[in-house]
C-alpha cells in the first residue's frame, strides 16, 4: 500500500528529531540571520538538509517552503507543496530548553491536508490528516469549550496586550501564557490544554501550517487577526497573524481586536 503524505510527515518527523538530538543546544554552533531574522543553529540546518532530500524524493511533483531554505517561486507553480520548519523555537534549543518542535506540512492549492508538529524531547507527535481528526501520540484530541473569554486561558505574548491593538484600547480578560513555539502553541490548544492562541504580528507560513490543519481537525478555528481564513503557498509566505480556539474563544477575540491595529509590535 502506498505511503500516505501524512505517514511520510511522521516517518520524516522522526528523523528529524533523531538528528535534532545528537546536538547539544546550548554547545551547537549557532548564528544570527541578517536583518534581525533570528538565530539558526547547526541543527537546524541538518535537519533541515535531510528532509529537503527526503521529502521532494518521496514526492518529486511537490513544492518546497522551508525556513531554512533559500525561496523560490517554483513553487507557485505546483498544487501541492511542503511546509517545513526544521526546528521551530530555536532560540529554545539553543538555550537548551525541550520546548521546541519540527512542524510539517502539505498544502494542497492554499489548504493544509496532512501535518505533524513533533517535539522529540518530551516525546509529543501531533498529527492529522483533512476529516480524520487530531490525534497526540495517536489519541485522539479536541479543544476545549470555556463558557466565555473571561474564563479562558490563553497563548500570547505580552506585547499582544498593548492597548493599540483592541477595541477601546482595553484588552479582554483573560489568563495569560507563553510558549516560544509558535507550532506547539497551536498544538496545545488543539489538545485542550489551553483555550486559544493570539498572535498579532506578521507569521511565517511555516510556523503556522501545520498546527492550522491540527487544531481544525481538533475542532477549533484557526484564521488571521482579521478573521479571514488561513492561506498558504502565498507568494509573500506570511500571515497576517493568527487567531486560533475554539469557536467562543476565537470569536471572543476577534470581537475585540480593533482591525486597524498593526500589530507590528506584537509577538
Amino acid at each position: 500500500m502506498p505511503e500516505t503524505d501524512l505517514d511520510l510527515l511522521i516517518r520524516a518527523a522522526h528523523e528529524a528529531g533523531r538528528i535534532a538530538t545528537r546536538y547539544s543546544g546550548r554547545e551547537a554552533q549557532r548564528w544570527d540571520k541578517p536583518d534581525g531574522a533570528g538565530p539558526v543553529t547547526e541543527a537546524d540546518l541538518a535537519v533541515n538538509a535531510m528532509l529537503e532530500h527526503m521529502l521532494p524524493t518521496a514526492r518529486p511533483g511537490y513544492g518546497w517552503l522551508s525556513e531554512e531554505t533559500e525561496d523560490s517561486a517554483a513553487r507557485l507553480n505546483r498544487d501541492r507543496v511542503f511546509i517545513v520548519d526544521p526546528i521551530d523555537g530555536t532560540r529554545s534549543f539553543a538555550d537548551g530548553s525541550r520546548t521546541w518542535a519540527h512542524a510539517l506540512a502539505v498544502a494542497e492549492r492554499g489548504v493544509v491536508t496532512a501535518a505533524v508538529i513533533y517535539l522529540p524531547m518530551r516525546g509529543l507527535l501531533f498529527s492529522a490528516v483533512t476529516g480524520g481528526g487530531a490525534f497526540l501520540n495517536g489519541d485522539p484530541i479536541r479543544v476545549s469549550a470555556p463558557a466565555d473569554l473571561a474564563q479562558a486561558h490563553i497563548l500570547a505574548a505580552r506585547p499582544n496586550l498593548l492597548p493599540e491593538h483592541w477595541i477601546g484600547r482595553t484588552p479582554p480578560a483573560f489568563q495569560r501564557d507563553y510558549r516560544p513555539s509558535l507550532a506547539y502553541r497551536l498544538a496545545l490548544v488543539a489538545q485542550g490544554r489551553f483555550d486559544g492562541m493570539l498572535t498579532l504580528r506578521p507569521s511565517w507560513e511555516w510556523d503556522i501550517a501545520a498546527g492550522d490543519l491540527i487544531l481544525r481537525e481538533a475542532g477549533g478555528l484557526c484564521t488571521d487577526r482579521f478573521g479571514a481564513p488561513l492561506r498558504f503557498n502565498n507568494a509573500r509566505p506570511r500571515l497576517a497573524g493568527v487567531i486560533a480556539g475554539g469557536y467562543t474563544v476565537h470569536g471572543g477575540l476577534a470581537a475585540a481586536l480593533d482591525p486597524a491595529g498593526t500589530g507590528i509590535s506584537a509577538h
